[in-house]
């Protein structure tokens, strides 16, 4: 199917998995944005054989399932400035594991804040 056919989701996954081969330097700004976690997991499937062959990749993400990418260096960016984490401490994983294990909790507290 013709890429402009395709959802920008779709679209993307179809660019990055005819584009992203080995020996190659790929820069992604949260490509996440355009993706439902299945998709982020299809893009995670596509990264990790990618960097098996000689790619390597450096993506600014928010995404708790891009994180989680096999031997990736995780760098926070923070007003402390640039931390190395482990995937159990970075923030995004932090508060993402908390709210699926109360998201009323989260939700109460996000509806209460924007009351009028």
């Amino acid at each position: 199917m013709p890429l402009h056919a395709q959802s920008h989701g779709q679209s993307f996954l179809a660019l990055a998995s005819n584009r992203f081969r080995g020996e190659g330097l790929y820069l992604l700004d949260e490509p996440e944005a355009a993706l439902s976690v299945s998709g982020e997991l299809a893009l995670l499937a596509v990264v990790a054989h990618a960097a098996q062959v000689g790619a390597q990749f450096i993506i600014a993400t928010h995404s708790p399932v891009l994180l989680a990418c096999p031997d990736a260096v995780i760098f926070e960016c923070d007003e402390a400035g640039v931390t190395p984490r482990g995937y159990e401490d970075v923030d995004a994983v932090r508060l993402t594991r908390t709210f699926l294990e109360a998201p009323e909790r989260f939700l109460r507290a996000a509806l209460d804040e924007t009351e009028l």
